[in-house]
């Protein structure tokens, strides 16, 4: 008798541990990042998962070529649950998203970042971040009137006069989203409709080395970096984004600040990247929940801090106030931008253009 108990009781164990474990949902999250990035990520799953024990985050890191990654996994229906995507690609795999327009406050977050994130009046993704190439400037090198230049004829004097002292101007690098900012002061959008060949902004930004011979040539750079190039006082302008800022601001061994694109014919174009859901997952509600907590303020603030972005939540901008640097810069740069139109075409046109640097 006293044995036939011990069996059931054994497996009363057994059966309450499998259930336990049955009850835990799993949800795959897909994502790049530096180590910083990462380690953030690490934190905040871990504190997500201790909040909601049925939730267990299966996190796939993807440091490089992400969006083959991504591509092959939607091929092969393995599609990840959560997705972190930017708005160069999102036209491209908008028909794998969920529209998650209803989970979150969205006048909590920049308009401009909710409007890159959103295709056909949904958003597919909730905003991490928001920000535009900006102009990180050496003011030992060349001086700036209210921390301002305000037309590309202006910038071209600026560089003329350093490159006569023995510096190269500014940077230059092989890739049609370094010339969205020229686009854009030119009155034109890279869209479905863009011409490379009668664009007036890519033929200016292609002059800058061609031409004025104020930005270097890839041999010129050699087996350089532009940032490094930036950091060596070999270049006087450096155009890049926010995600440049913490390395600057370590190595940098010169003043410096940051100030906006000079605006144009129209608003300067920002891009944004954030949590997106696939439209297949069989875990949506822990999904959702999971978006909900990397995207709210107390984990916001987590990602600002690094210095590595321009928040897409309104009440995070606090942490941008290093007066030294101009940090203001990226808000004001943001208050005159709109988010690009991106083709859905996007990476084969940018590929084409790209050939003819």
């Amino acid at each position: 008798m006293l044995k036939k108990v011990l069996i059931i009781l054994f497996s009363f164990v057994l059966l309450s541990g499998c259930s336990k474990k049955d009850d835990v949902e799993e949800v795959s999250f897909l994502s790049w990042g530096s180590i910083t990035e990462t380690a953030i990520l690490k934190d905040i799953i871990n504190n997500f998962e201790l909040e909601n024990p049925s939730i267990k985050i299966n996190f796939i890191h993807v440091p490089q070529n992400y969006f083959q990654k991504l591509h092959l996994l939607i091929a092969s229906n393995t599609m990840p649950d959560v997705i972190f995507i930017n708005n160069l690609y999102l036209p491209l795999y908008q028909k794998y998203l969920l529209d998650l327009s209803g989970i979150i406050d969205k006048s909590e977050f920049f308009s401009q970042a909710i409007d890159c994130l959103s295709y056909e009046e949904k958003l597919l993704a909730v905003p991490r971040d928001v920000s535009n190439l900006v102009l990180y400037i050496n003011t030992d090198k060349v001086n700036l009137n209210n921390n301002k230049i305000k037309t590309l004829d202006e910038m071209l004097d600026l560089l003329d006069k350093a490159y006569s002292k023995g510096s190269w101007g500014i940077s230059f690098e092989e890739d049609v989203f370094f010339a969205l900012p020229y686009l854009s002061y030119f009155g034109e959008n890279f869209d479905e409709k863009f011409d490379p060949q009668s664009s007036k902004g890519l033929k200016f930004y292609k002059s800058l080395k061609d031409e004025y011979k104020v930005a270097p040539t890839k041999s010129e750079i050699g087996s350089s970096t532009t940032a490094q190039m930036f950091l060596d006082e070999k270049l006087i302008m450096y155009l890049s984004g926010r995600w440049m800022y913490p390395k600057i601001s370590e190595k940098a061994t010169f003043n410096w600040i940051v100030i906006p694109f000079p605006q144009g014919a129209q608003m300067n174009p920002c891009d944004s990247s954030g949590w997106a859901i696939s439209n297949t997952s069989k875990h949506k509600e822990a999904s959702i929940k999971f978006v909900q907590y990397l995207s709210n303020n107390q984990n916001s603030e987590f990602f600002t801090k690094t210095g590595l972005i321009v928040p897409a939540r309104k009440e995070s901008v606090n942490f941008l106030n290093n007066l030294e640097h101009n940090e203001e810069a990226f808000i004001k740069a943001l208050e005159r931008s709109k988010a690009n139109n991106i083709p859905k075409n996007y990476k084969k046109l940018a590929d084409e253009i790209n050939k003819t640097f």
